[in-house]
């Protein structure tokens, strides 16, 4: 097997980022989770509303399979949109890539709302030739916003969203969003077992 030479860029996702930016005009194509049916299951859409043909599918190995070996031979990049949602993400990345010869671009969350691994985003971080940690501004004070609020008391770590369920915050306004939080789920558990 002869190796080709490829990439695998790491976009380390903060809420309102967009992977579509990055992709240029080349052979691209752009897959997502079939999970997030938000603006459609055919399409990525920024938050600012631009709206780009996608592969929806639910692993990355079928990827491949599902566009056609022809199409994919010549495909020069592979966009992935949010990717903590593949669980093969490594073996995705480092077979296009280092077999392959593919650029693959990789955007996705590195972290749950709880600030905790999310995903296998972190995983693929040796395996990439850059990365890049995407921020968007704090809706309270407008300040750089590292970390993602949620607006529900829902516990799960996936819940699949946007400005409806989450938003993007800097470490003072997520601290004191979580002390907030958890006062009001201990308030109400209280008065919960004393009613």
């Amino acid at each position: 097997m002869q190796l080709k030479q490829g990439v695998v860029d790491v976009e380390e996702d903060a809420m309102y980022s967009a992977l579509v930016l990055t992709c240029q005009p080349r052979s691209v194509a752009v897959i997502k989770s079939n999970k997030d049916t938000r603006y459609g299951l055919q399409s990525i859409v920024t938050h600012d509303g631009e709206k780009f043909p996608c592969w929806p599918i639910a692993d990355l190995s079928s990827f491949s399979q599902e566009i056609g070996h022809d199409a994919y031979e010549k495909l020069n990049v592979i966009g992935i949109d949010e990717a903590q949602f593949f669980h093969d993400l490594y073996d995705f990345c480092r077979k296009a890539a280092d077999c392959d010869g593919k650029t693959v671009i990789v955007a996705g969350l590195d972290g749950d709302y709880l600030r905790r691994r999310f995903g296998s985003v972190l995983d693929i971080i040796p395996l990439a030739d850059s990365v890049t940690k995407l921020t968007a501004r704090c809706e309270l004070c407008g300040k750089r916003a590292f970390f993602t609020l949620r607006r529900t008391e829902e516990r799960q770590t996936e819940l699949i969203g946007g400005a409806d369920l989450y938003m993007p915050v800097c470490r003072k306004h997520y601290v004191s969003g979580q002390v907030v939080r958890e006062a009001t789920s201990a308030f109400e558990y209280r008065k919960v077992q004393s009613g």
